[in-house]
């Protein structure tokens, strides 16, 4: 046998023990084991059987078109005027949460359309509008350009409140709740706790059976809309022992007795939205609130905040679109040396980069909500729009503040509310490394 100089057998045999023990993947130039995964495509529907068509993300159907142009009509008349004066005092008008419930009339077809953006996706039956959750997505996104909390108002309802009693409720609940919601009453999604937080299920809120009623002890923090909410989403646990297994679900109203929802929280950003401490003190619910099953609160919760952050993503999307849009304008008509700040290369390149980055945001956050709204499975998907939406909106609002100079330090213009809004969306419904522990724990199964 061949051998290189210098060379004896033993280690010729140890250096082929060697090669043999090498992982695949790192041999030169070999195909990995996971034969490409990235690269796994999935066959078209039959078009013609079907009835459906392959169409950019950015297409929508003349219904979500027309719900995109009322929204945002509705943004700039009803909300714009009143954003600074939210900002500042800290409290939603109320007639804008009146104008999110009233029913919309879009005359832009033939036929009238309907719209009610506090339910848009719930069926007609009930009072709601019976559009696509395509379409609650388009909402947010506009809602958020002008004011991201009275998006956040909308896509909680929408994303949580409505879907959580559509899902898991009875028919008897459905009947007595789903109107309410779609008529006057905001929900409240209570899971959070001073010490369970990304931990959530690690919540201390408890639910003892007594008879045909469960009594309810416990608080609640940083819950969104609590102020104005008219029926609560209560995580408690009916069995300690079973851990995380015991949460359950608890619809609870506003005026039960024990129930108290403490002082709002002073918050950086989006101060229009309420986020309040919730208490509950011997709170007696009947059996018959339960939603959906005992000991099955802690997959509703998922399967919504999973849904939930596509809405986010949406919000941010929006945020950071709107803040793009109030800049841009700026910097062609502020002079500087001569000529319009755009007009530098270094600038331009600067806001290039941004709208790369935006376009980028939009498609990851329609691509999630087109495979939501399809059913298919969009967990990964989800996790993707929300942490890089919230990175987007960071970098984006940031930018807009150095472009504008001093003036967009000041509250005389809203850049500056922008950049205090974006934060929330590294935290809430999931923080940025919870989204990126998502994602890690898809990327070990795919490969």
């Amino acid at each position: 046998m061949w051998k290189p100089a210098g060379m004896d057998t033993r280690e010729g045999v140890k250096a082929s023990k060697l090669r043999r023990h090498t992982p695949a993947y790192l041999a030169p130039w070999r195909v990995s084991p996971c034969v490409f995964r990235s690269s796994k495509s999935e066959l078209k529907p039959n078009l013609a059987s079907d009835g459906l068509a392959c169409a950019p993300l950015q297409m929508f159907t003349e219904e979500e078109a027309m719900l995109k142009d009322m929204v945002t009509k509705f943004a700039q008349e009803r909300v714009a005027p009143f954003v600074q004066k939210m900002d500042e005092n800290a409290k939603m008008e109320d007639s804008i949460i009146q104008g999110l419930f009233e029913q919309g009339v879009c005359t832009l077809l033939p036929n009238l359309y309907f719209w009610k953006l506090m339910s848009i996706e719930l069926g007609e039956e009930y009072g709601g509008t019976g559009a696509s959750f395509f379409s609650i997505i388009l909402a947010v996104e506009e809602l958020a350009k002008v004011d991201p909390a009275v998006a956040l108002v909308c896509e909680l309802q929408n994303t949580l409140t409505n879907k959580l009693f559509t899902t898991y409720g009875t028919e008897e609940q459905k009947r007595t709740y789903l109107p309410r919601v779609s008529k006057d009453t905001l929900g409240s999604f209570c899971l959070s706790e001073a010490g369970s937080g990304s931990d959530a299920f690690s919540l201390k809120t408890r639910a003892e059976k007594k008879g045909d009623y469960y009594i309810i002890n416990g608080s609640k923090m940083w819950i969104s809309l609590a102020e104005d909410a008219g029926v609560f989403f209560v995580m408690a646990n009916t069995d300690p022992s079973l851990g995380y297994r015991g949460i359950t679900c608890f619809i609870v109203d506003r005026n039960t007795e024990g129930l108290h929802v403490g002082k709002k929280e002073d918050k950086l950003g989006i101060r229009a939205s309420s986020t309040c401490p919730v208490t509950f003190d011997n709170v007696k619910v009947p059996e018959t609130n339960i939603l959906g099953q005992v000991g099955q609160g802690y997959k509703y919760a998922i399967g919504m905040l999973n849904t939930g952050r596509i809405g986010i993503a949406a919000q941010m999307l929006g945020l950071a679109q709107g803040c793009f849009d109030r800049t841009v304008p700026y910097t062609k008509e502020r002079v500087q040396f001569g000529k319009s700040v755009f007009d530098f290369q270094g600038m331009q390149h600067q806001i290039a980069q941004v709208a790369t980055q935006l376009e980028a945001a939009r498609l990851l956050t329609y691509n999630a909500a087109r495979l939501a709204e399809t059913g298919r499975p969009a967990i990964k998907e989800a996790s993707m729009a929300k942490y890089f939406t919230a990175e987007v909106a960071t970098l984006t609002t940031s930018k807009c503040i150095e472009w504008m100079g001093g003036v967009g330090f000041t509250k005389n213009y809203p850049i500056e509310k922008y950049y205090r809004d974006c934060k929330i969306g590294t935290i809430y419904e999931g923080t940025s490394n919870i989204q990126l522990s998502t994602i890690a724990k898809f990327l070990a199964q795919e490969y």
